[in-house]
């Protein structure tokens, strides 16, 4: 793999990661499309488990949690 091959895939990596946050950021931004009257706790397994997979995102992007250096 040449060196420009290996760039390319990491723009294209990046260009996907920067979609998906813009599509949660717009997401949360209408509150995960739930209405304030429909609200259980079915909403708040789900908000649970977004967070807990983007903690796992954040803590190996920073080192931090388990993956602390």
């Amino acid at each position: 793999m040449t060196r420009e091959t290996a760039l390319d895939a990491f723009i294209a990596r990046k260009t996907e990661i920067d979609e998906r946050l813009a599509r949660l950021q717009a997401l949360s931004d209408e509150h995960f499309n739930a209405h304030p009257d429909d609200i259980d706790w079915s909403h708040v397994g789900s908000l649970a488990e977004y967070a807990s997979l983007l903690k796992r995102i954040t803590d190996m992007a920073f080192q931090e949690g388990e993956y602390a250096a």
